[in-house]
């Protein structure tokens, strides 16, 4: 079974334009399509809002930069897409069950208990497994054939 070709293209598109703003307008001008039919369609082929899957490749990468740099809080939501400090926090928590500030405190600290790293693993292995689903979905994609034109002097 193939992929619908519109959701791969959202999927790309929201790839290469992960750490910009992007809106539902945006979608529909680059795509052509009424937003309501693009929101619904995703919803229906991925499982998860077109914002709700934005951010949470936002969170995944901002984990990572987390994991791997002392950034400022504020400079980590501004790589990632995020212009509000508050609202990065507010969707950290709600993916990752604590506050940004406090994951770093304790990634730093190397202090976890075994209940908190059990949530937070828990939480990213399914953002991970969502991130997954859609490269998978996108392998699935209906190859397409271009027509093979022959140019000849005699016709």
């Amino acid at each position: 079974m193939y992929s619908n070709s519109l959701v791969c293209d959202i999927l790309e598109y929201i790839d290469i334009y992960l750490h910009t703003k992007i809106s539902i307008e945006d979608l529909e001008r680059a795509f052509f399509y009424n937003r309501y039919y693009i929101m619904k369609l995703f919803k229906k082929e991925i499982g998860v809002t077109i914002f709700e899957y934005i951010n949470k490749l936002r969170i995944k990468n901002s984990i990572d930069e987390i994991n791997s740099t002392d950034n400022l809080m504020i400079n980590v939501a501004i790589n990632n897409g995020f212009y509000s400090l508050e609202y990065f926090s507010e969707i950290f928590k709600k993916e990752v069950s604590i506050s940004p500030k406090r994951y770093q405190t304790l990634i730093n600290n190397k202090f976890l208990s075994y209940d908190k790293l059990y949530k937070i693993t828990n939480n990213v292995i399914n953002i991970n497994k969502l991130i997954e689903y859609t490269n998978q979905y996108k392998r699935r994609r209906k190859p397409v054939v271009n027509p093979v034109k022959s140019l000849s002097i005699f016709n």
